[in-house]
């Protein structure tokens, strides 16, 4: 429980500030917030313990505390006023004030900006599901899938990760016949390539470059916040409750990904991040999808948390067949 004080504090202080914004009404949008987020964003915990596991305890230290105001204040706030700003070529402090003044106005121009959006977070997350699905690994879950001949052959070819994306992305460029959309899908391959890059030049076997890592940690939260954020105004079209219901939100998700790395999680639950990677998988193709029809965020979040479970649970039977042996 003790992981979790914190995020319960901020999450209470969130809506007494809700309250105070707009009565009881915020309140209860701020809640559903904080649980859209936690809903969207489980499986992103799931992957920082995993890449957390890798990191000297400098660093891990490092992504939960600073790594917080970042998450709050930088991508629920500051990124949306900057995709706003740069749409519009307003400054930021004008957008914030069109966002305060005229919130209907910057939800307009926000989501005028969403296939690009969904087209960069829907690449990098596909290039996240990618590299763990033709990674070599000791244990497998969906095993007719990833013993399967094909996965095995495909898996010894060279950047085969890379093939697929570039392939989907071309592809998507000739359905959408957008380039802001295909520009923008290369540009989430292009960042995940070059944070590769740099961590493999300055890790070592055992410990992942912490700067490389809190980097990459900090782009895999804003490419899973993305949904959140465009979602929100389904609930409200105030930035604060926004920020401050999907700010509360990351923090819980900071908390469960502090408690699977000192409990060790992922070791005890074998399929654990199997779920998690395969929920990555399907965001990513929803993100992708969502370019040119709508999909509620229930069903995202859903599909994620049921894989989870599935995983959950599937780990849970395998340990108990292995103590009866």
């Amino acid at each position: 429980m003790k992981y979790f004080i914190s995020s319960f504090i901020i999450m209470l202080i969130g809506l007494i500030a809700a309250f105070f914004l707009g009565g009881i009404a915020a309140m209860y949008v701020t809640f559903l917030l904080v649980v859209l987020e936690v809903s969207l964003s489980f499986d992103n915990a799931i992957v920082n313990a995993r890449v957390l596991n890798t990191m000297d305890p400098v660093w891990q230290k490092r992504f939960i505390i600073f790594g917080i105001p970042i998450a709050v204040f930088g991508m629920r706030l500051l990124f949306p006023l900057a995709i706003v700003a740069i749409a519009t070529g307003m400054g930021l402090v004008e957008t914030l004030q069109v966002a305060i003044g005229d919130p209907e106005q910057y939800e307009m121009i926000l989501k005028s900006t969403e296939k690009s959006i969904f087209a960069f977070g829907g690449a990098f997350l596909l290039m996240v599901f990618l590299d763990f699905f033709f990674e070599e690994k000791d244990v497998s879950w969906i095993t007719i899938l990833e013993k399967s001949t094909i996965v095995k052959k495909a898996s010894l070819l060279s950047h085969i990760e890379l093939t697929i994306a570039i392939a989907t992305g071309i592809t998507l460029g000739h359905l959408t016949q957008d380039f802001s959309v295909l520009l923008a899908f290369m540009y989430g391959i292009i960042l995940h390539a070059l944070l590769s890059m740099i961590d493999n030049a300055f890790s070592n076997e055992a410990v992942k470059n912490g700067l490389a890592g809190f980097i990459y940690l900090e782009v895999l939260d804003a490419s899973f916040s993305f949904d959140g954020v465009i979602g929100a105004f389904a609930l409200s079209s105030n930035i604060f409750i926004i920020m401050i219901g999907l700010g509360a939100g990351a923090m819980f998700v900071r908390s469960i990904t502090l408690y699977f790395v000192e409990h060790k999680t992922l070791s005890r639950f074998r399929y654990l991040e199997h779920g998690a990677h395969y929920a990555i998988g399907i965001l990513a193709v929803i993100m992708l999808m969502k370019i040119n029809i709508q999909i509620s965020e229930l069903i995202t979040g859903t599909v994620g948390i049921g894989l989870i479970v599935l995983a959950f649970l599937h780990s849970i039977l395998e340990n108990k067949k292995e103590l009866l042996d």
